[in-house]
């Protein structure tokens, strides 16, 4: 009768600290850089005992996926509790840190089909928040002149900054900064800042 593999917990401070440092790594030095040698190094720990926690590298790939993607829902529903939705959107987008990990873990993805799923399951998750928020305004928007629905809105809204992010990282600047300062406008008009903010 084969035995189960003993994983440690999910709730578990080294766990949590291998995940940091997965995350490091790959914004600093891309997936290329991880082995459970690398990782455990930059965590302070044993290659075994990231193994321990992460038998195969699609366990940690998913289980960072998982754990960034729950932090990242939690402040975009904080932001969409505001009467601006586009803008906690925008906010949530704009998270440089995030739309680069995201990208690193996109090309990871390419060969782990895993990991393809959970990356999907995350970001629809996202887009139904953003969606069912932009949705509840009721607002009648426009871009460059035309009705535009609130599905076509959230996907330019969340698109764009990560593109900008992804570009870049490859040291792209063209039309960058116009781009970035044409969305702000159109936030700017559709749901203005109060003097206080």
């Amino acid at each position: 009768m084969p035995t189960t593999r003993r994983v440690g917990t999910d709730k578990s401070k080294t766990r949590a600290l291998i995940l940091d440092r997965a995350e490091a790594l790959l914004l600093a030095k891309g997936y290329a850089a991880i082995s459970y040698r690398t990782l455990g190094a930059e965590a302070g720990v044993t290659g075994a005992l990231v193994q321990y926690y992460f038998p195969t590298f699609d366990d940690l790939f998913v289980a960072l996926v998982r754990d960034r993607s729950e932090r990242s829902l939690r402040r975009l529903e904080e932001g969409l509790g505001s009467d601006r939705p586009l803008r906690a959107i925008w906010n949530y987008a704009n998270n440089k840190d995030a739309a680069a990990l995201t990208a690193e873990l996109v090309a990871i993805a390419n060969h782990r089909k895993k990991l393809r799923a959970e990356i999907a399951e995350a970001g629809e998750k996202a887009r139904a928040l953003a969606l069912a928020a932009v949705s509840r305004t009721a607002k009648n928007y426009e871009f460059l002149g035309e009705p535009v629905s609130s599905d076509v809105l959230v996907f330019l809204i969340t698109s764009t900054p990560r593109m900008v992010v992804m570009e870049q990282s490859t040291g792209m600047t063209t039309s960058l900064p116009e781009t970035i300062e044409f969305f702000e406008r159109f936030l700017d008009r559709v749901e203005p800042l109060d003097d206080e903010d």
